[in-house]
Parts: C-alpha cells; structure tokens; sequence
C-alpha cells in the first residue's frame, strides 16, 4: 500500500444489508493496525449520518488484536440524532470476536468564540528533513531488524521527525516527539468526511514512542511490547493535505506498564486542526 487510492480503497467499507466489511492492509506489524480499525470504523459511522453533521470527538478502546487475513465487520447503533449532534457506537468484529469499540459524536456548523493552543517549540521545516525511508536506508546496518523491516514498508505517508532517535544512546531523552506528515502523489479534493478518515488513521503512528524516550538507559526495542489500548480524538477545523502537517506529541505519564500520549496537530503556519490522547501497553519483556 503506498498511494493514497490504495489507502481510500482499504478506508472505505463495503455496505452490506444491516453491517459493513473491511478488509486489511499491514503496516509492518504482525497484527491489524490500530489506525486502519478507528478509520474504518469512522467511515462506517459517518455513512449513517445522513443530516450534513461533521465529526467533531471519537472515543474508542482496543479489545483485542485484529488478524490482519480475517475480515471485520463493522456494526453501527445510531445511538442518537438531537437537535444539534448526532451520536454513534460502532463495534468492530472478526467471527465471534469484538476487537474494538468507538463513540462518535457530529456537530451541525455552527459559529462561536475561537482560540487554539499555539506551537510551543521552534520547529525545523520538513524540507531540512529525512524521511522513515530515507533513515532506514541510510542506518541500515545499524538498526534493529524489527525496527528497519517497520520503516522500509511503503506507506501512502511520508513521515519526516524532527530528531533522529539515537537507539544506542544512554541518556534519557525529554518525552517529546516532533513529526512531519504529508500524503504522497497527488491529492483528490477531498472532503471533510474523507480527511477526517484519513487524519483518524494517521494519529495512531508515533504516539507511544514518546512515553519510551525518558528510559533510554532501561529500553530494549527486541524486548518491549507496545499496543495500543484506548484512543481518544478532537477536530477543530477544516485543513489541506496538500502540505505538510505537523504531529507535536508528548507523554505526560508512564507506570504500571502503560504509557500516555497527548498529540496535537497542526497546519505548516502553525494552525491547530486536531488534539489526540492515547494510553498503550507499554511492557518491557525484560526486568
């Protein structure tokens, strides 16, 4: 997979009479990824809303990992249409199995009082930057197997992080990570419905990483376990992927096994478009 059509085609569920199907697509790992589950699951909810209401917050929890060579099948409960949003549950199943659940919830357009958080750190441009391929390319011989096979798989997404992870430093690192993203080739006029699947599915990269960096004397990337367990997200605004967006992430807190991670994401003028939080395992197999 490594266009956007080839994205939209994983995205965009079949309809069948009282569900909807899903296919896979891997992204280097051994199981579903996360994001293709909450952006299908968005597609199927958006197709019930049927009064132009836009998404403006999703709620979900993984239950258990998706096999990536089984189909899901997507169920919605039309939970609620008020007088000014729309709510849905979507559960995601593979034979007898729930894997996943998402609470969404639609806004009709309306206009109010606006500010957003700002971008709180100087960022290099994407231009002065290396590529996830470019950098398994170029340390190849350096990398752990499992991390270079991750970031040699062709994706419709370039990304493009502000610091390169030194995985053989012994210092502790702030819990932050800057990251670059922009669909590659050439983009469709989408719509808002569209973009916000898309965005969906891109917030689950990077997340977890940054509740890694404060244990770089401790971590072992062959002997840690990560997945993530719950995702929450925000949309603001309206935006353009025919540029570079930006995915300013930090963990606030990690313990017990788990870590948090807070995202925003933001225009390249440094507009505010989406929030994220997502706690994953986090488990060294290690003592």
């Amino acid at each position: 997979m490594n266009t956007v059509k080839d994205l939209l085609e994983v995205l965009l569920l079949d309809k069948k009479e009282d569900f909807f199907i899903g296919k896979s697509e891997t992204v280097g790992s051994l199981n579903v990824f996360g994001g293709q589950v909450l952006a299908q699951s968005l597609n199927a909810a958006y197709r019930t809303i049927t009064n132009g209401r836009i998404l403006h917050s999703l709620h979900s929890y993984f239950l258990e990992p998706g096999d990536l060579y089984k189909s899901i099948r997507y169920l919605v409960d039309e939970t609620r249409d008020g007088g000014s949003f729309s709510t849905r549950r979507v559960t995601a199943v593979q034979g007898e199995k729930t894997i996943f659940i998402l609470a969404a919830s639609f806004h009709k357009i309306e206009f109010g009082f606006e500010h957003f958080r700002k971008m709180e750190r100087a960022i290099t441009p994407p231009e002065e930057l290396k590529s996830w391929s470019e950098l398994a390319e170029k340390n190849a011989n350096f990398m752990p197997f499992k991390l270079k096979s991750f970031l040699s798989v062709e994706r419709p997404i370039e990304f493009k992080p502000t610091n390169i992870l030194n995985l053989f430093s012994n210092t502790n690192l702030p819990p932050t990570i800057d990251v670059w993203f922009k669909l590659k080739g050439d983009i469709p006029n989408f719509t808002i419905e569209i973009k916000h699947q898309i965005l969906t599915y891109i917030s689950d990269y990077n997340l977890l990483w940054s509740s890694i960096l404060p244990h770089m004397k401790k971590v072992s990337f062959s002997e840690i376990q990560m997945a993530s367990l719950d995702h929450a997200m925000w949309f603001y605004r309206d935006f353009d992927f025919n540029d570079w967006l930006l995915y300013s992430i930090e963990s606030p807190n990690s313990g017990n096994a788990r870590g948090v991670a807070q995202g925003h994401i933001y225009t390249r003028t440094g507009t505010l478009i989406a929030s994220v939080v997502q706690e994953g395992l986090v488990r060294p197999l290690t003592k």
